[in-house]
């Protein structure tokens, strides 16, 4: 790898690392004073203790892997998560949680070979998906409580794109996602505030981004963080933020079988 590709990759994973600290601390304030009892609509069955305890589980595992270099699929998930005797010490825990992955960020060379499930087999891929995981749970937490999730835009672009970079290689624990096959269908997505842009085309033998051609069989255009949110399942592909046009049976199959 060249020194910008480095550069590169260490800015990204600062970026990252900074990310998941700022929003680990404004989901904890979320929860200062809320009901951990209450339903969270976007993750059907769960409580706000749920979706707390689910957070910081993956922050401490990932934690764990990235301190062992890990160099193969792990056999377990499991991993020492100190929970708190009572529901009202979770928000201290996860701010906990926090502060066990920038601990085990410290000192992490983002270019560290290390297994990874994704496209992005280094040590930065890690810092990339627990930023994601976390901001898109601390917007279930707001959406439970009645509140509007707001996300910086640059941070739902890049989400974006890492949603789709990653989600063929989610078929391990999202089978469904082997159901995105098709004749050559092109399914586009556009950012309005940001010029993020991607286009995923369906093939018989899976799917994968290529560059944006001058049309597509179907096109969601939307802003950055409503495009985040739609790809996790957390808007609806009718709702008022998105502007769809073509084939629109496409994108209902798409949101059939993307979830993970």
């Amino acid at each position: 790898m060249n020194t910008t590709d480095h550069a590169d990759r260490a800015s990204a994973f600062a970026t990252h690392r900074d990310a998941v600290a700022a929003e680990t601390a404004r989901f904890v304030q979320v929860l200062r004073g809320a009901d951990l009892a209450a339903p969270v609509p976007t993750c059907p069955g769960w409580t706000l203790a749920d979706l707390v305890r689910h957070t910081g589980s993956v922050q401490r595992w990932f934690a764990a892997l990235l301190r062992k270099r890990v160099q193969e699929r792990p056999l377990s998930r499991e991993v020492e998560l100190r929970l708190p005797e009572s529901e009202d010490g979770y928000a201290d825990w996860l701010a906990d949680s926090a502060a066990e992955a920038a601990s085990a960020f410290a000192g992490v060379d983002p270019d560290a070979p290390m297994w990874a499930w994704g496209a992005d087999q280094h040590a930065g891929f890690w810092a990339r998906r627990m930023l994601f995981e976390t901001l898109v749970h601390r917007a279930d937490a707001e959406l439970a409580l009645g509140l509007t999730p707001v996300i910086d835009p640059a941070l739902a672009t890049d989400g974006v794109d890492e949603f789709l970079v990653n989600l063929p290689f989610a078929t391990p624990f999202a089978p469904g996602v082997a159901e995105l096959r098709g004749t050559g269908e092109t399914l586009r997505f556009r950012a309005t505030d940001t010029g993020g842009d991607w286009t995923v085309r369906l093939r018989p033998d899976g799917f994968g981004l290529e560059p944006s051609p001058a049309g597509a069989d179907t096109t969601v255009q939307g802003s950055a963080a409503d495009l985040l949110l739609l790809a996790y399942g957390r808007q609806h592909r009718d709702a008022p933020a998105f502007e769809v046009s073509g084939d629109e049976g496409l994108l209902t199959r798409w949101a059939a079988h993307s979830k993970f």
